[in-house]
């Protein structure tokens, strides 16, 4: 593609973003940043959630992934289903009863201060690491259209990346990032689409009737693997789904703040309801997608790159026609802001209410001031982080985020587990060692669980023996009065 268009394409895609942080930003209020003053339409925070879940990740990495394990991701899909249902009815209300800022303050009234720290401490890591990649993916595709063409290296580009998300959602915040990520999400969903038409088109798939059709004789489009031992296994794909659903959005700051800017626990509910209905059509149109790209490489004689996340922009900005590539563009564009833009919000929450205590030990002037700071250096330690992705990277990123996932919100999903199913306390002050202890123990049995476990290979669902281990862990140092 033209390295000029694309430029014109992104400027115009910042202009509107800049428009819609001026909008939200007026008449902001201290907790404005935080809260959102608690009015966000709970269907703008539906739509623009599919954006944020979805992220860099789906759009690029899931339809690659359909030549290495076909559709068997969409089991993990279903079990997102499972997940969401919990979220609704047993997480939200806990949050809405209690009025709550930041997710993790329900663990020091559950246990006390340390299990509340090593909580906020974990999602902090979890999500630094696991949006650092995503943007990171997508950083690497804007690289490759845009920034090689202009002789930039990638340090420079990651940089001006960070720093555009810094500068329209350091006053707005959460309120900024509601709107922002309705906007986002309809970028995306518009270049999958395109692409699915275009690409159809050429194959001479002719309606809806043909298209399932083509996509259901693939042997790519095979959902279910029921072998016990591969990692890909129907029961070890839903279980992780689900699980991976309540820890990466019902025990995560990020995606929970935005349902807290709901106006009340109905809405909320309504909002987590058709956002899964809507998500899990949405992954299976990617998933299609995949098959449609790796049927039009086919046709055409392409060769289908190393790494499978390459597939989808490769074919977008080299293949397709200008205005499909314009439209992936803009999609891939969407994507990278959607996911990071909240995570910086919720990053920053967390820490200046989980560890400062903003409320509690700063005036109002202060934390203004003390927010922007932390909001700054989050914004920072993003850019250092997707770095270090780039010299260490070697394999799917939709695998790399749930490997990683697996191991870092296991303690979260232990402690959560433990506070809402059982009435006893813990020794609050040996919560961080257990918390470190047992994604230890549990990445050593992943990683030897085949001569251990009669063969058995263990996939996502390492994140369920992590939260195990946890839930264990926490049993044994219970009170026992």
């Amino acid at each position: 593609m033209n390295s000029n268009l694309v430029l014109i394409v992104i400027t115009s895609y910042f202009i509107l973003l800049f428009l819609i942080s001026w909008f939200t930003s007026r008449n902001v209020s201290k907790d404005t940043f935080f809260t959102g003053d608690r009015q966000s339409p709970w269907f703008l925070v539906a739509f623009g959630m599919i954006g944020a879940s979805l992220s860099g990740v789906t759009f690029i990495s899931v339809p690659g992934e359909v030549g290495n394990t076909s559709f068997h991701y969409f089991q993990v899909v279903l079990g997102y289903t499972l997940g969401y249902f919990v979220i609704a009815k047993v997480l939200l209300p806990l949050y809405y009863h209690l009025n709550l800022v930041s997710i993790y303050a329900y663990l020091e009234d559950r246990f006390g201060f340390w299990s509340y720290k090593t909580g906020a401490f974990f999602f902090i890591l979890s999500r630094t690491l696991g949006s650092s990649i995503r943007v990171f993916l997508v950083a690497g595709v804007l690289q490759l259209i845009l920034f090689d063409q202009w002789g930039i290296p990638f340090w420079v580009s990651v940089l001006i990346t960070v720093s555009l998300i810094w500068l329209y959602t350091h006053r707005g915040g959460i309120k900024t990032v509601v709107w922002t990520d309705t906007l986002q999400t309809f970028f995306m969903l518009l270049a999958v689409a395109v692409s699915i038409y275009l690409v159809s088109k050429d194959l001479g798939i002719l309606g809806v009737g043909d298209f399932i059709e083509v996509i259901s004789l693939d042997s790519r489009s095979e959902i279910f693997n029921w072998d016990w031992q591969s990692g890909t296994n129907f029961f070890k794909q839903f279980a992780s789904g689900a699980f991976i659903t309540i820890v990466m959005t019902g025990l995560d700051q990020d995606m929970m703040q935005k349902n807290l800017t709901c106006r009340n626990i109905g809405d909320a509910q309504k909002n987590m309801f058709w956002f899964t209905t809507i998500l899990v059509f949405v992954n299976l149109l990617f998933l299609c997608l995949g098959v449609l790209l790796y049927l039009y490489s086919e046709a055409k004689g392409i060769q289908i790159p190393m790494r499978t996340d390459d597939l989808y922009p490769m074919l977008a900005t080299q293949e397709f026609t200008a205005f499909a590539g314009i439209v992936f563009v803009l999609g891939i564009t969407a994507a990278a802001y959607s996911s990071a833009d909240s995570t910086l919000t919720a990053l920053t929450t967390s820490f200046c209410y989980d560890f400062l205590e903003i409320e509690k030990k700063y005036e109002k002037q202060e934390q203004v001031r003390v927010r922007k700071k932390v909001h700054l250096f989050f914004t920072a330690l993003m850019f250092f982080v997707i770095l270090m992705f780039r010299w260490i990277n070697d394999q799917s990123v939709i695998n790399a985020v749930f490997i990683i996932a697996g191991y870092t919100y296991g303690p979260l999903l232990g402690l959560y587990s433990f506070g809402l199913f059982t009435k006893w306390k813990v020794k609050d002050k040996f919560v961080p060692y257990i918390a470190v202890a047992a994604p230890a123990l549990a990445f050593l049995i992943s990683q030897n669980s085949e001569k251990l476990l009669w063969g058995y290979k263990f996939g996502f669902e390492v994140l369920i023996l992590n939260g195990l281990l946890m839930f264990a862990g926490l049993y044994f140092l219970r009170k026992k009065s």
